[in-house]
C-alpha cells in the first residue's frame, strides 16, 4: 500500500493568444496583481500553428507565455481557470472575447493546462475544469505527446518551458 505523500507547489504559467498587442499588457497587469511578480517571460511569437482562433480573434495572431515567482499549492486550481475566464471577459469588447488565457502548471516532471474542455486524455478536478497533460519531461528535456498542441511542440516553446523547469528546480531546492 502506497503512502499519500503531499506534492510540492508547482510553477504556474499562462499563455496568451490574441492579435491585439496591448491586451497581452492589460492581462498580465492584471494577473501580476493576483499572483505576484513575473520571473520569466517569452516575447512576441506569431501564432500560425492553426487556424481555430481566427474567426474569434482575427489574423496575425500573437502567442506569449509567462512563468510566475511565487510557487502554487495543487489543491483548488480549478480556481485559477474560472479566473483567468473571468479576465477573458472584462477584457471583450462588444460581447466577444479579444484575448485567450490559458493558464496551467510546470513540475519537474511535466506540463499541464487548466480547460473547460474534456477530452479522453484530460482528467476531472473540480467545478467543470480539467487537467490536460500537454508535455512531460524525459531525456533532459520537454516532450511532447500524441495531443500535444502545436505550438507547444515548437522549439522556441520547449526552450522556454525548459528554462522555466529550470527555475522551478532551483526554487524546489531551497523549500
Amino acid at each position: 500500500m502506497g503512502t499519500p505523500l503531499k506534492h510540492a507547489p508547482v510553477k504556474l504559467i499562462v499563455g496568451f493568444i490574441s492579435s491585439k498587442p496591448a491586451q497581452f499588457i492589460s492581462a498580465r497587469h492584471i494577473l501580476e496583481k493576483k499572483f505576484g511578480k513575473i520571473d520569466k517571460e517569452m516575447p512576441l511569437l506569431d501564432f500560425s500553428c492553426t487556424r481555430y482562433y481566427e474567426k474569434e480573434f482575427g489574423k496575425n495572431l500573437k502567442r506569449k507565455f509567462l512563468s510566475f515567482e511565487n510557487l502554487i499549492p495543487l489543491g483548488k486550481n480549478y480556481d485559477i481557470k474560472l479566473y483567468t475566464n473571468k479576465i477573458e471577459e472584462r477584457l471583450s469588447e462588444n460581447n466577444a472575447r479579444t484575448i485567450n488565457i490559458d493558464p496551467g502548471y510546470i513540475s519537474l516532471a511535466k506540463l499541464v493546462l487548466f480547460t473547460t474542455k474534456n477530452r479522453s486524455h484530460r482528467i476531472y478536478i473540480d467545478k467543470g475544469i480539467y487537467g490536460d497533460l500537454e508535455l512531460h519531461f524525459i531525456k533532459k528535456s520537454f516532450q511532447a505527446l500524441p495531443w500535444t498542441y502545436p505550438d507547444y511542440r515548437t522549439g522556441e516553446c520547449i526552450d522556454f518551458f525548459n528554462s522555466v523547469r529550470a527555475v522551478y528546480l532551483n526554487q524546489t531546492k531551497r523549500i
